[in-house]
């Protein structure tokens, strides 16, 4: 079981949906100011509009939460593909390809969040990595595998 690039894959998917489930939480709920500052800041981010151009003029509240509704998308859109794909029963010269690109642009999405954010992102977007690199290195395996 271990040993077939399935079981990693599905185990990066349910990581994908759980990560985008954990993350979409915070686009219901805001946290409440702790201190004076914590107030101030909300406040500002709440209302403060920086001019970024012309007829464009968000709040960095707003900035936030498309960022934030952006990477719960990333992480939904790549559980679909590879649900997609494993339920189809797609061959392993494709499933090698689709899997090299979600490792490549999830482990680019796991540095910027180890360098920018907090733990949870880090840890759930770091577990779907360490899930696709057996599924990489598994899926190769069996695409050179001669025919029987």
């Amino acid at each position: 079981m271990l040993r077939r690039y399935t079981f990693w894959l599905w185990a990066a998917v349910v990581v994908m949906f759980l990560t985008a489930a954990v993350h979409s939480i915070t686009l219901f709920i805001s946290p409440a100011p702790q201190n004076e500052v914590e107030r101030q800041l909300f406040e500002l981010m709440r209302t403060y509009r920086p001019d970024l151009g012309p007829i464009f003029h968000p709040t960095w509240a707003n900035l936030s939460t498309a960022l934030s509704s952006c990477f719960s998308l990333l992480c939904v859109l790549g559980g679909l593909i590879n649900a997609y794909l494993l339920k189809k029963k797609a061959g392993p010269e494709i499933m090698k390809g689709i899997v090299l690109i979600d490792l490549f642009v999830f482990a680019i999405c796991f540095a910027i969040m180890a360098i920018l954010t907090f733990l949870p992102p880090i840890v759930l977007t770091g577990l779907i990595v360490l899930f696709l690199v057996p599924a990489v290195l598994m899926v190769r395996d069996s695409s050179e595998k001669p025919a029987i």
